[in-house]
């Protein structure tokens, strides 16, 4: 089983999201996903600025076999993007919870985030997605 944080919130499309406790949001891609995806080789991130709607796909991560879009959690502006990943995109395969997260969000309404799946929750719909 893939490594599940019990302190971050989560969506059925496999992006993992943290409270960062000063009003913005930290958003990435679980350890489930990262190994499905296999070698990342390109990571495109949002820009800072950009508006988003809940669900909009908003980056696109490319492995060495597919490429895959990644969804806002929850609607809101984005404050930064993730540099490191445009010189060295691998980092989503070895730190998918720390140095590999893909960009951060100032939500729109913040009480979304609550909304979001919790870890049993979502370890259970990665169990349903496999069976």
């Amino acid at each position: 089983m893939s490594e599940v944080p019990a302190d971050l919130r989560y969506t059925k499309t496999h992006e993992w999201v943290k409270d960062n406790g000063d009003g913005t949001l930290t958003v990435g891609v679980t350890d489930h996903a990262q190994e499905a995806l296999g070698d990342i080789v390109f990571v495109e991130t949002p820009e800072a600025g950009r508006t988003l709607e809940a669900d909009e796909a908003c980056a696109v991560v490319e492995s060495v076999k597919a490429a895959s879009d990644i969804y806002a959690p929850l609607a809101g502006e984005v404050v930064e993007a993730n540099a490191v990943l445009a010189d060295t995109p691998e980092t989503i395969n070895t730190s998918p919870y720390e140095d590999g997260w893909i960009f951060r969000i100032s939500p729109a309404d913040p009480a979304a985030f609550g909304a979001l799946l919790d870890a049993a929750t979502y370890e259970q719909a990665v169990e349903d997605e496999e069976d």
